[in-house]
């Protein structure tokens, strides 16, 4: 089956044009793609089997590949066919079962998937001869790897275990001011008035406690066990959080090296024939790093798909000193992008998404209180 795309096309490819890139030759999967792998607007990406301890992270450069710089910075290897533990603030290199073929109509990037950046495990994708992570040029032809270093809890990953996505894109599909704009008037994409859509859709923080018995998010704890990233609530909240109560001024001061889970002030949507991101936060605002997941697939807190009042939750680390978070702060920004078509599916519509309605959740690893 021979892949092609419309003349002038631009946009993200949906679900079914993925699905034609991997039929097609563009997307070279080790083993066959599994069941919800290719999701309304990305593709989750698979482990293999191994994984190198690496000295430090890096990026290969130019006519450099990631395998050659593997060979001199290694310090050994880790079997991952059986599953094993990565400990916390090591770096490690994971060649993935998908491997890219593209034309030079195509160019990705990746992303944590939501609940990789939940449990606060730091996930880049590389790619050989780049200078930048989680971006792929158009044309490329090569293999793909993982960067990955858990910073707060160790986890047990193996072979086929799913931390980052990919997205495919042709032409300029990003809205700008004008168009976001209109694309608001037509269809609110936060629930608030005089939304600042200045470079993308600002969202800020919910320190007020309202709805949630006064609780505002949570602190991770240290020393915990180790948490299986493909097991599916099996463990309590209690062992590995903290809550955070709201305090009467509605500020929360965030210390250095915590990691923390809040949630955003307005319900957030992400219509059907667009997908979002949100974009790494201003560092001359506010010394501390918000959201290492950024992908919002179509349908996202859409009335339509089900997800009428959905937040975005921030996964929030403060960098070298504490800081202090007011309620309504602006932390992050949502951008848009056209989608190339409507996807077969959208978030939250039979697929069985994990957060979609959501307000202050955890990931999918962690049992409801109860």
């Amino acid at each position: 089956m021979a892949f092609s795309l419309p003349a002038n096309a631009n946009g993200i490819l949906p679900d079914r044009m993925i699905a034609a890139m991997e039929e097609s030759g563009l997307i070279l999967p080790a083993f066959p793609f599994v069941e919800s792998q290719i999701q309304p607007a990305s593709l989750d990406l698979r482990l293999g089997e191994v994984a190198y301890r690496v000295r430090a992270s890096f990026l290969p450069g130019p006519d450099v590949t990631v395998a050659e710089r593997i060979d001199e910075l290694k310090l050994h290897e880790v079997d991952l066919s059986d599953g094993a533990v990565l400990e916390t603030n090591c770096v490690y290199i994971v060649p993935l079962l998908e491997s890219l073929a593209l034309p030079q109509s195509i160019l990705a990037s990746a992303n944590p998937k939501s609940s990789t950046g939940r449990l606060d495990v730091f996930t880049r994708v590389i790619a050989d001869g780049t200078r930048r992570f989680d971006m792929i040029g158009a044309g490329y032809h090569g293999p793909l790897y993982a960067e990955i270093s858990p910073k707060t809890f160790p986890v047990l990953l193996r072979q086929g275990s799913r931390l980052s996505q990919i997205r495919f894109r042709t032409g300029a599909p990003l809205l700008d001011n004008d168009e976001l704009e209109a694309l608001h008037q037509r269809e609110p994409l936060v629930d608030c008035d005089n939304a600042d859509l200045t470079g993308g859709v600002a969202v800020s923080v919910d320190l007020s406690g309202e709805g949630s018995d006064g609780f505002v998010g949570y602190r991770a704890k240290r020393h915990t066990g180790v948490v299986d990233i493909d097991r599916r609530g099996g463990y309590a909240v209690d062992d590995f959080w903290e809550p955070i109560r709201a305090r009467p001024d509605g500020s929360l001061i965030l210390d250095p090296g915590e990691f923390y889970i809040l949630a955003s002030k307005e319900a957030v949507q992400v219509p059907p024939n667009y997908a979002a991101e949100m974009v790494p936060f201003d560092p001359l605002v506010g010394e501390f790093r918000v959201h290492y997941a950024g992908f919002f697939d179509p349908g996202f807190g859409h009335a339509g798909a089900g997800g009428q009042g959905s937040r975005a939750v921030l996964e929030v680390r403060s960098r070298e000193v504490p800081f202090i978070l007011e309620h309504g702060q602006i932390v992050g920004r949502l951008v848009y992008e056209k989608m190339l078509a409507p996807p077969q599916t959208l978030y939250g519509t039979r697929i069985a998404s994990n957060y979609q309605g959501q307000g202050l959740k955890l990931s999918k690893h962690f049992r409801a209180p109860g």
